[in-house]
């Protein structure tokens, strides 16, 4: 990225797959004051009623994903796209522009020492160009299908169709400068994330 007054001297990119304790680890350096751009977020933030891509959505996909209040159904469109890559690739051509133009816009406002953009897809996202430092949260798959399991009372069928669709363990691990193991517990995360942030300050200090 160009450096600017207007952006941290350094931009790190979250990301790891579905399950793997993302929003603990950006978390924990948000408590270090670290800014969090979240992606998840936005996600959500774009689709709301009202917004554009929520009727391209209704116009692309019709009524059954839409819930009774107008919103977003989001239960029915997650068994939607992870049962049919063409359906998600139209979503994903809906919504992936403006999640990044809008992650983009808060990055350059956010200022720190360093900012965090937590984006779960960036092993295929552009924003992965944007970055400076690639940060992996990682953990076995069979612990993301126990979380998935758990968190969102999927099936276990449907919590391996959903790790089937993102990039693999392998291909996320290839793109990392750094990874947090998350297959512990809390304290062994939060040690790594204290030693990376003192990395994170140092790197943009230099």
């Amino acid at each position: 990225m160009d450096d600017s007054p207007a952006r941290a001297r350094l931009v790190v990119g979250l990301t790891g797959g579905i399950a793997s304790g993302k929003s603990t680890v950006a978390d924990m350096f948000a408590e270090l004051g670290v800014p969090i751009i979240d992606t998840d977020l936005i996600a959500r933030e774009v689709v709301e009623p009202g917004q554009p891509a929520l009727d391209e959505i209704r116009h692309e996909f019709g009524d059954a994903i839409i819930a009774e209040d107008g919103s977003l159904d989001r239960a029915a469109m997650r068994r939607l796209v992870f049962s049919d890559d063409d359906a998600r690739r139209r979503l994903e051509a809906i919504v992936h522009p403006r999640i990044r133009a809008s992650a983009l816009e808060q990055a350059a406002t956010a200022g720190g020492q360093y900012q965090i953009i937590v984006v779960p897809l960036l092993v295929e996202s552009p924003i992965r160009e944007q970055v400076d430092r690639i940060l992996v949260v990682d953990c076995d798959e069979d612990a993301q299908i126990r979380r998935l399991m758990a968190r969102d009372a999927e099936s276990e069928g449907q919590a391996r169709r959903m790790l089937a669709a993102q990039a693999s363990r392998e291909q996320r691990l290839a793109i990392a400068d750094d990874v947090v193991d998350n297959a512990g517990d809390v304290d062994a995360t939060q040690s790594q994330v204290n030693e990376l942030h003192r990395r994170y300050v140092r790197l943009s200090s230099s």
